[in-house]
């Protein structure tokens, strides 16, 4: 190498002395690499921990905001917690978060033919007068194709079929869809359910209202009966509907944010921030969004603390509430640490949201300086192939803390299944298998600790 180069290099090793060659195929130290591997080795051998996933979410399946069965589950993991003994100083921050409630609810095609069409409501729908709504439907295949179709559609419910391409370019249809519809003169909408693949399984999620807008009920049906009605459009069948939903928006309610840690051993005030949303939608079990998430971050805590680790930093683990339906979780925990002086000492954020498949890395945001030293701690998660360190990552629940500087990394899984399964019934503990779930929790095991253990913080820009 050239003397420039050389002098560079020495520099490094100098500055980050438990930080082998950054941006070179070595990743740490032989302590590093040997700790890691103890770390992955306790973590694919457990059961306990996918035991205690399956039991959790079998008893508490249905984890919307305000519902009592989100807080009962909070006061489970509350009790567990206290009964290991394990981490340090277990609580609970208290959140108001929005009361949305489902109610009893149906689709009933009338014509051209009587068939019940499953459905869930979306999340902050309004509801339709007791004996439901009855109209014709117009199927439309874009914002632009209503657009064009506007007269069509006054007095009409709206029907999107839109087909899934990426969850980012189709959820816009279940968030802002009533609003659009409405602005036509629609008096209902429905989507296509956001997912590319179904056996007769409507997804739900939210939506939102624009002011000055009417609001008018939303809800999803499955892709096979959304292909019917275009299908029926298309021969020019006349479709008429009647839509029936309960729905509606109580009082805020009290809910928590579940915090514990393992403190730091030399400087306890600096923190590696380590989680997942504990809340999940009132269908299926929540098991991959986000309990899985949650106890994968849960595990990662107590594998390090059973191994005898002790970090310099403190590792803190979080499991935040209402990240389905408003976030109220993750901003308050902003703002809570941000008044008691803590925000500028957290020196990394991680989360675990797109469910506890197969473990492919991390995705990353944060200064060039600070991704090269991910990079390298990556490369000890090679032997579960989950070293991949990609640009660009985070998480919604983490997304208030980035924002103010803190780097974050949000935990990259297979999710080649994930929108088959999400904000559906069929998000139970089946889909997830305990070896993915164990190397899950190893991959967040020894990134958390490396980062938290490493001599020199993670520069922010």
């Amino acid at each position: 190498m050239n003397i420039v180069y050389k002098t560079l290099w020495i520099a490094l090793l100098t500055i980050f002395p438990v930080t082998a060659a950054v941006g070179q195929s070595t990743a740490l130290t032989g302590d590093y690499r040997d700790t890691a591997q103890k770390i992955i080795a306790k973590a694919q051998n457990d059961k306990e921990g996918f035991e205690r996933l399956t039991e959790f979410v079998d008893a508490y399946p249905h984890r919307l905001s305000g519902s009592e069965s989100l807080e009962a589950s909070i006061d489970w993991i509350i009790r567990q917690m206290e009964k290991d003994g394990e981490l340090n100083d277990v609580r609970t921050q208290k959140v108001m978060v929005p009361h949305w409630v489902r109610g009893k609810e149906s689709a009933t095609l009338i014509a051209p033919l009587n068939s019940n069409l499953p459905m869930l409501g979306l999340g902050g729908s309004v509801g339709t007068p007791k004996e439901g709504i009855e109209a014709e439907v117009l199927v439309v295949d874009s914002f632009d194709d209503l657009n064009q179709k506007s007269e069509q559609a006054k007095g009409k419910i709206v029907l999107y079929n839109i087909p899934f391409t990426s969850y980012g370019q189709t959820v816009r249809y279940r968030i802002d869809g009533a609003v659009e519809a409405a602005k036509h003169g629609a008096v209902a909408s429905l989507i296509r359910s956001v997912t590319p693949y179904s056996m007769i399984t409507p997804h739900t999620g939210t939506s939102r209202y624009q002011e000055g807008v009417k609001k008018i009920p939303h809800a999803a049906i499955t892709i096979e009966h959304a292909k019917m009605l275009q299908r029926m459009q298309d021969r020019g069948e006349e479709l008429l509907i009647n839509l029936k939903m309960e729905a509606e928006t109580l009082p805020d309610a009290q809910s928590r944010n579940i915090i514990a840690e393992i403190k730091g051993s030399v400087k306890p005030e600096e923190i590696v921030v380590i989680g997942g949303h504990i809340d999940a939608w009132d269908v299926g079990q929540g098991a991959m969004d986000d309990a899985g998430g949650c106890f994968a971050a849960w595990q990662a805590l107590r594998i390090i603390k059973e191994l005898g680790l002790k970090p310099r930093r403190t590792i803190r683990l979080v499991m935040w509430t209402n990240e389905e339906n408003g976030l109220q979780g993750a901003t308050e925990y902003k703002n809570m640490v941000q008044k008691n002086g803590e925000l500028e000492n957290h020196v990394l954020a991680i989360e675990s949201d797109s469910g506890v498949f197969d473990p492919k890395g991390f995705g990353f945001t944060g200064s060039d300086e600070a991704y090269k030293m991910v990079q390298a701690i990556g490369k000890l998660l090679n032997p579960i192939k989950a070293g991949t360190i990609n640009r660009g990552g985070g998480g919604a629940d983490i997304g208030p803390i980035m924002r103010e500087g803190v780097p974050g990394m949000g935990l990259n899984v297979d999710s080649s299944r994930y929108f088959w399964y999400h904000h559906s019934a069929a998000d139970t503990i089946d889909k997830l298998k305990e070896s993915e779930f164990n190397n899950c929790a190893a991959a967040m095991a020894v990134m958390a600790y490396v980062a938290a253990d490493m001599e020199q913080a993670l520069p922010r820009n």
